[in-house]
């Protein structure tokens, strides 16, 4: 393990190359739809940026949980729970003006009310104020225990949000096969990209 970490540090760059040249690549290939045309490969896109946020922040919680559970093992997984967050709250901010310009294509404005806008708009607010709040106090206990509440009380809000404008899991809705093996290809890209932006923000040693 150690060694794959070792690898992909030393050759960060060209890894982090290679993996966006991948992104684009496969979003460029993504089948067109009927209705919205070129269009549809921004929602692939889109989509597959969100569901790595989520994981993240998921991912995060679970190193919280692991921290306030295994006091052996405090710092270190505190430590992580601070990085995926932080790795979480890139994704989050970037995918927000992702969102706004997908609505603005695709519906021709934005509809600032649209709950899968506010309620994550919200969230984003809230990932930056509790990311500077951790980094103030380094704590572990306090990094695992607040990571923990946030990405459950993310997943839990995201679960429950009614849809307005927003269609209901568009792409693993629609029965398109050749669709969604794409989209999983991307989200699996995505995935990697969270791994690689994680080992660039972790910093070994307590929370900071």
């Amino acid at each position: 393990m150690n060694q794959i970490v070792n690898f992909a540090r030393r050759y960060r760059a060209a890894l982090f190359a290679a993996n966006i040249a991948l992104l684009v690549l496969v979003t460029l290939l993504s089948p067109l739809e009927q209705t919205l045309g070129w269009r549809a490969r921004a929602v692939y896109f889109h989509g597959a940026w969100v569901w790595t946020g989520k994981a993240a922040f998921a991912l995060a919680a679970a190193a919280g949980l692991t921290a306030l559970l295994w006091a052996r093992r405090r710092a270190e997984a505190a430590n992580w729970s601070l990085t995926l967050g932080r790795a979480g709250l890139f994704f989050w901010l970037t995918y927000l003006p992702m969102s706004v310009w997908v609505q603005q294509i695709n519906w021709g404005g934005v509809y600032w009310d649209e709950p899968r806008w506010r309620i994550p708009l919200a969230f984003g607010v809230a990932a930056i104020l509790l990311q500077i709040a951790l980094a103030l106090f380094e704590q572990p206990l306090l990094t695992g225990a607040a990571n923990l509440a946030f990405g459950v009380a993310l997943w839990v809000s995201l679960a429950s949000i009614q849809n307005v404008l927003h269609p209901d899991s568009p792409i693993f809705g629609s029965g398109a096969l050749y669709i969604q093996i794409f989209f999983v290809l991307l989200i699996g890209l995505s995935l990697l990209f969270l791994a690689q932006v994680a080992l660039l923000l972790h910093k070994p040693g307590a929370p900071r």
